[in-house]
């Protein structure tokens, strides 16, 4: 399993649009998404996919897509640093309808 989470500087609604891009169908080897908010502004993203390769198409098909298009030219040049995180167990209902 490959897991990391990324503080990002965008707000709901920003998140919202992005997601709108990234569409509702499930994407290939994500296990979950979470986003929470963060106190003073922000957003957290924790993420568990199969694979490092399986997050890494994901990114290049359909979330900086997303991205792109709900940043325009906002966009940032680089990438909001991540931290590896090392899963031990993933459990819970979504996780059970996605097995």
């Amino acid at each position: 399993m490959f897991a990391f989470s990324q503080d990002v500087p965008i707000d709901r609604d920003m998140y919202a649009r992005i997601m709108a891009g990234v569409g509702d169908e499930p994407i290939a080897g994500q296990v979950i998404h979470l986003c929470i908010e963060l106190e003073g502004g922000g957003l957290r993203y924790i993420d568990v996919w199969e694979s490092q390769q399986a997050y890494e198409t994901a990114v290049h098909e359909r979330i900086h897509p997303a991205v792109a298009a709900a940043l325009g030219s906002a966009r940032p040049s680089s990438e909001p640093s991540s931290t590896p995180l090392t899963v031990i167990d993933v459990r819970g209902n979504a996780v059970a309808a996605a097995v």
